[in-house]
């Protein structure tokens, strides 16, 4: 998805709506990727239509050329455009066969730069309790592998040229209300239940 171009396309979920109960509902599922993820792609193609001079761009192009947009659509897609790019990564690392704890190097960068994986989750808990209002928590590594935890804004995105993203958390409260309602910490617990370590430590060593 990462080369995808203009006309962008909704990202098929990789596994059934109901395949991360009792963790993540089917039905929050339905509305999170049918209704906002494509309401996302819809609204990043309206921005860039009328300018053919960026329909090659892929998203992470797009999103790190925000200076040279014209000034009338640089929110547009820095908004939906992130929040395309964050939805892709984010039904990725999530798997219903999900091993119980980090493996390969990521689980040995865990254990290093946060002394065991249950600091990880009480900083990674931190963060995404932390953020007011919307937006994400990430797990990142920078050039030379040090892992960080880190949030942002809305669909901002951390400096991907800077930054490999490993981990990302939303924490919009479309993700996570009907089944959780104001019980954002239950739903950051109940996540680590679904991770993906093996593509997590795949895009760690990538």
């Amino acid at each position: 998805m990462k080369n995808q171009t203009y006309p962008f396309q909704l990202m098929a979920l990789p596994y059934p709506y109901d395949a991360l109960e009792p963790y993540i509902d089917k039905e929050t599922m339905h509305y999170h990727h049918d209704k906002h993820h494509q309401a996302y792609v819809d609204n990043l193609n309206k921005a860039i239509a009328p300018y053919p001079e960026f329909h090659s761009y892929t998203l992470p192009q797009l999103l790190t050329s925000l200076s040279k947009l014209p000034e009338e659509i640089k929110n547009a897609v820095r908004n939906n455009g992130g929040g395309v790019y964050n939805h892709n990564l984010f039904w990725e690392i999530m798997t219903p066969n999900a091993p119980s704890k980090p493996v390969g190097k990521l689980g040995e960068a865990i254990n290093r730069d946060f002394n065991s994986f249950d600091e990880l989750k009480v900083a990674f808990k931190k963060a995404a309790l932390g953020r007011f209002g919307s937006g994400w928590a990430w797990l990142v590594s920078d050039n030379n592998g040090k892992l960080s935890v880190v949030s942002t804004a809305n669909q901002d995105i951390p400096d991907i040229d800077n930054y490999q993203l490993v981990l990302p958390l939303d924490v919009w409260e479309h993700a996570y209300y009907l089944k959780y309602q104001n019980r954002r910490g239950d739903y950051i617990d109940n996540w680590f239940n679904v991770i993906n370590w093996e593509y997590a430590n795949k895009l760690y060593t990538q």
